[in-house]
């Protein structure tokens, strides 16, 4: 009994101190000074998958939603001490209306005269890179992985395994296609052709942005627009990034472009609360295209 006391408490202390370690890390401002007033380069987080809505949290997991980021894009906008924006990536992509989403809100701020400074982490890929073509300047790192440029839909196709242990579906349905990509049938022809004009038609959308975003011609960005992934070094020769360069960096380059002298003051927005760095949220460490098969939900993945 003493024994399991002794652990409780270790825990607790390490609980404590963990804590009291995150307080003091978030007090301390992120780059350059606090002086409130002062010309100011907001930070804005895009992280993880890129999906709508308000996200789904648990204990020690989060799959954030873009609401937040949008919120965040805004507010950077409408902040009068705000004179520019480092928008901070680190996606692998997701589906296209978010990340539609978060680039026109991204478009914002530039049309609001404020220059935008896109900087790439581990990766900023698919719809991680569609947000940053919003972006005035782009950074990455030379080992960034990005592009990724395209859409993907999956169907899972389940009818041998239903069979094999006996599951069979019966479907009530309003019309004809209304259970389309199931996994208890074959995808039909015309079906498939449906699905390919969909995946076909964002496609193009993608395209349009990159060549807008980066002064390339529709042409010029098909050719890079096959799925691969660049390193950031490579992605630099192919003109899909700006420079090569961390945060920090990306951070002066704004406060350049907004004529701040010096080292810009950063507001960070979205900063985590103490819990949440302790408790932690989830890590994407595969490329974009080795996600595994899933069924189909309806949603135009970019990855």
């Amino acid at each position: 009994m003493e024994k399991k006391r002794i652990i409780s408490l270790v825990i607790l202390a390490l609980i404590v101190l963990t804590l009291l370690v995150s307080l003091s890390q978030a007090a301390r401002p992120l780059y350059g000074v606090r002086e409130a007033g002062r010309p100011a380069v907001a930070v804005v987080y895009l992280e993880g998958m890129i999906v709508g809505g308000r996200g789904q949290n648990t204990l020690l997991a989060a799959v954030g939603g873009t609401d937040a980021v949008i919120r965040q894009l805004r507010l950077a906008k409408e902040d009068p001490d705000v004179k520019a924006v480092v928008l901070r990536i680190n996606s692998p992509g997701g589906t296209a209306a978010a990340s539609q989403e978060v680039y026109n809100e991204a478009l914002r701020i530039r049309e609001a005269g404020k220059p935008l400074v896109a900087s790439f982490a581990d990766v900023a890929a698919s719809g991680g890179y569609w947000v940053a073509c919003a972006a005035d300047e782009i950074f990455a790192n030379p080992a960034t992985i990005t592009g990724s440029i395209g859409v993907i839909m999956e169907v899972t196709n389940l009818v041998e395994l239903y069979r094999k242990i006996g599951i069979e579906t019966d479907v009530i349905k309003s019309g004809e296609h209304k259970d389309i990509g199931s996994s208890s049938r074959p995808l039909e022809e015309g079906e498939r052709n449906i699905l390919q004009s969909m995946v076909d038609d964002i496609f193009d959308q993608f395209v349009d942005v990159v060549a807008a975003g980066r002064g390339l011609s529709e042409e010029e960005v098909r050719k890079l627009a096959d799925g691969r992934i660049f390193t950031g070094r490579q992605a630099l020769q192919a003109g899909l990034v700006d420079s090569l360069g961390d945060f920090y960096d990306a951070v002066d380059a704004a406060g350049r472009l907004a004529g701040i002298p010096g080292r810009p003051r950063v507001k960070e927005l979205g900063r985590r609360s103490p819990l949440e760095i302790f408790f932690g949220g989830t890590s994407f460490d595969l490329l974009p295209s080795s996600w595994p098969l899933r069924p189909f939900d309806g949603s135009m993945l970019l990855r």
